[in-house]
């Protein structure tokens, strides 16, 4: 696979819908009363998904671009802190940081003068690719979480 084709493939991975659902796709309709209305005991609410998409995303991102990034503590720091409100403020700053996060990823994917496949210079052996692979992955098993939830809910239609 050629170096075009593999950044093609992996800017494809993190926002397109090819898979999976995009996470702008899966929340589009979602009624705001639904943001934090957990299915049932035990289970996370759309709004702690996001918010879990968001802080995981943005570790990952940090971790391959900041040599001085400090992980959040696993797992309590990686997700909300309060679950049961959210304003529509913060609904949409999640989601903004969200999407500008996923963009990040994407500039170092589509950076000329990075080798994706090279090893993170403040990293013992992770590379660029390693850490993109990771995001997708982290963010399809959760925006299809988020599909589930609305399902669940009765608050879905594509």
């Amino acid at each position: 696979m050629n170096e075009k084709s593999l950044t093609e493939e992996l800017i494809n991975l993190l926002c397109k819908e090819q898979a999976h659902i995009s996470l702008e796709n899966a929340l589009k309709g979602l009624k705001p009363e639904n943001r934090t209305k957990k299915p049932g005991a035990g289970l996370h609410s759309v709004w702690d998904e996001l918010v879990h998409i968001k802080i995981t995303q943005e570790d990952i991102l940090q971790y391959s671009v900041n040599p001085d990034w400090q992980s959040p503590s696993w797992p309590d720091n990686y997700w909300p802190a309060d679950t049961n409100k959210v304003s529509d403020a913060g609904w949409e700053k999640t989601l903004n940081d969200c999407i500008a996060d996923r963009d990040s990823l994407i500039s170092i994917v589509k950076d000329k003068g990075t080798n994706i496949t090279d090893k993170i210079p403040h990293t013992k052996s992770h590379t660029y690719l390693r850490e993109i692979l990771i995001a997708a992955q982290h963010n399809s098993y959760h925006i299809a979480q988020i599909v589930f939830i609305r399902k669940v809910l009765g608050d879905w239609t594509l």
